[in-house]
């Protein structure tokens, strides 16, 4: 058992708080947790960009807990001790927002109504018609790059298909979807065009909501206007924007880190001779071992309480450590043991705030299925570089590759064939 630390009075609970930040979040990242779970059990004080303190949480039942409790543990970022330390250009206040009217800071009855508005929405999708809508993308992404015996799987691949697909599922007309790919990928990836991409997914999402007010369809953004309560334009718009960020870059990281996993662990070889049940195996093993989701900020404490043997002040701020929490050796497989059909991970969280159980299938739809699209195309893939050549992005939130490199032979396009 792990001891748990205790803070003695009048110390200060965030001495020799960790800076979370630096390249040991994305470069080793499991070690790093069992160091931090080592020094300070299964809550560690970390530090924010400009010294702003929070709680990491590490343990497997207590992240249970501060899910599972959204009165004590509330999504309210209104209850920050913080904020008169945030300055108007910290760089997490997209993350950490204050007054956002999405459903990401929505709490109580108006998030339950708001979560079930987008559920019911998502839950109406025919799965075969999701089915067919990636394969199809997938195909058309693969004739892209088939003919020429190589390419970046992530750039040319894993990063454009789910926002594509989820374009289509919105409603959005076929020739919309090529623009709000690079829109969104412009957005996540945080660069000069970050901006720009960001107001050209809220224009866009606004023009599309008008549209189906006018003209309704079998489409995600119809059956949300007709299941909308009283919520105005603008909070609708902000959850598809949710609901499109959310559903593209944990899904596309899925893809990669999946394609990862196949492309250098022999146990997968299976799957480049038609094993298909190797890509599910893989896929879990990735939400267990390899999340997308590594970190999410946050929920903030409406009282002083005690968690994991820390005192915890009303108002502190609880970064929740998903990957931490799925290596917790309380709960942890042995090393090597199959995980397959095991989804006990916090990979899409857990509580009233959790990824809507249809937004999972759908992320799991798109990602199997471009998965096996890629695998049957090409079947002799292979990674082009040494796998310790394979660089991660630098964030401690999400995880994911920043190029995923492969060689195959060449291949005609499907107009060809």
């Amino acid at each position: 058992m792990t001891s748990q630390p205790t803070a003695a009075a009048g110390t200060d609970p965030f001495a020799g708080a960790v800076p979370f930040s630096g390249p040991r979040f994305h470069v080793e990242p499991a070690a790093l947790y069992r160091e931090l779970r080592r020094d300070h059990g299964a809550l560690a004080p970390v530090t924010l960009d400009g010294g702003i303190p929070a709680w990491l949480v590490l343990g497997y039942r207590e992240l249970l807990h501060v899910t599972g409790d959204p009165v004590l543990f509330s999504r309210d970022s209104d209850l920050w001790n913080q904020w008169d330390r945030i300055p108007d250009d910290w760089p997490l206040l997209p993350m950490i927002g204050r007054k956002q009217p999405s459903i990401l800071y929505t709490v109580g009855e108006r998030h339950r109504q708001r979560a079930a508005m987008m559920g019911n929405a998502m839950e109406a999708i025919d799965a075969v018609e999701l089915r067919r809508y990636a394969e199809r993308y997938a195909d058309a992404l693969v004739d892209t790059f088939c003919g020429g015996g190589t390419a970046d799987i992530l750039d040319e691949f894993a990063m454009l298909l789910p926002v594509r697909v989820l374009a289509r599922l919105y409603g959005f007309p076929e020739e919309q979807g090529p623009l709000l790919v690079k829109a969104v990928k412009d957005l996540v990836d945080g660069g000069p065009d970050a901006i720009a991409g960001q107001t050209h997914v809220y224009t866009a999402m606004t023009e599309l909501l008008e549209a189906k007010k006018e003209q309704p369809g079998a489409d995600v953004v119809s059956r949300m206007l007709a299941d909308r309560y009283d919520f105005s334009d603008e909070e609708i718009v902000q959850d598809l924007m949710v609901m499109t960020v959310a559903g593209h870059q944990p899904t596309a990281d899925w893809i990669g880190n999946s394609l990862r996993l196949m492309l250098t662990d022999d146990r997968f070889a299976a799957s480049f001779t038609g094993g298909r049940h190797s890509v599910g195996q893989a896929m879990n093993e990735v939400l267990w071992e390899d999340t997308p989701s590594q970190n999410i900020a946050g929920r903030w404490a409406s009282r002083d309480t005690r968690l994991g043997g820390r005192q915890i002040a009303s108002g502190d701020l609880l970064i929740l450590g998903f990957a931490a929490a799925n290596a917790d050796p309380q709960v942890h497989l042995e090393a090597g043991a199959s995980t397959n059909g095991n989804n006990a991970w916090f990979s899409f969280g857990h509580g009233e705030h959790r990824c809507p159980f249809p937004a999972q299938e759908i992320a799991e739809a798109i990602a199997r299925t471009g998965i096996e699209v890629l695998l049957d195309r090409l079947p002799d893939i292979e990674l082009a570089v040494d796998p310790a050549d394979l660089v991660r992005r630098p964030s401690p939130w999400l995880r994911g590759m920043t190029k995923l490199p492969v060689r195959f032979t060449p291949t005609p396009v499907l107009g060809e064939l």
